[in-house]
């Protein structure tokens, strides 16, 4: 146990230290990192949580939560060089499913909608970004080498290789071909959406009153 607990530390803090170019050195990063505190104490909790010791494994984590504003269920499956940067809001629930090479940003809540049982949260792939804000909710997977914009809501499956943006977040592209005129900065906004939607309505019912009240001149 041991020696792969700090065998994946290892991996940890070299992946930490080649994806954020904040970081200058694996000692700042072993002690000072939210993120990766929060991973440590969920490889911990993680292991005891599969020995059935729940009580010791929840106790682990929610410490660590305290501690780092980062929330990881121990029964999570999490692989290995996983870096949360910043970190403050993350939420990952008891039946996700994380690859390996992942990253992801602060306020990402890989979470369930409320409605399944058993298998409730999603699985992501390997080498999957997710960014600041996201909320991937719901039993189904976010295939491998696939970016989730930030700010962007989830609730279906994203094929690999993929850009996913919007609320609800949709593909704009995959496989390095834009299949979208959509980018990560000029997201669409559903209550100015629906704003549109509905002065469209308006001016379409001023219209048919106008016409009405012309035909009635006559009378």
């Amino acid at each position: 146990m041991l020696k792969e607990y700090f065998g994946q530390l290892k991996e940890d803090v070299k992946c930490i230290r080649e994806r954020d170019p904040a970081a200058t050195s694996a000692l700042e990063v072993l002690l000072l990192y939210p993120g990766l505190k929060a991973v440590r104490a969920y490889r911990k909790a993680h292991w005891f949580y599969k020995h059935d010791m729940h009580f010791i494994a929840r106790y682990i984590s929610q410490r660590a939560a305290k501690q780092t504003n980062i929330e990881i269920h121990p029964g999570a499956k999490i692989g290995k060089r996983f870096f949360i940067d910043h970190g403050t809001g993350v939420v990952i629930g008891e039946t996700a499913e994380v690859g390996d090479d992942v990253t992801i940003y602060q306020g990402v809540t890989l979470g369930g909608t409320g409605k399944d049982v058993g298998k409730r949260h999603p699985t992501v792939g390997d080498g999957v970004m997710i960014g600041a804000g996201a909320k991937v909710l719901g039993p189904f997977k976010i295939g491998n080498n696939t970016n989730i914009a930030a700010g962007s809501v989830v609730l279906h499956e994203i094929p690999e290789n993929s850009t996913a943006v919007g609320t609800p977040a949709r593909v704009i592209k995959r496989d390095g071909i834009r299949i979208d005129n959509l980018d990560q900065i000029n997201i669409p906004d559903p209550v100015q959406q629906e704003i549109d939607r509905l002065t469209k309505r308006i001016e379409s019912l001023e219209e048919q009153i106008k016409s009405y009240q012309e035909s009635r001149k006559g009378e």
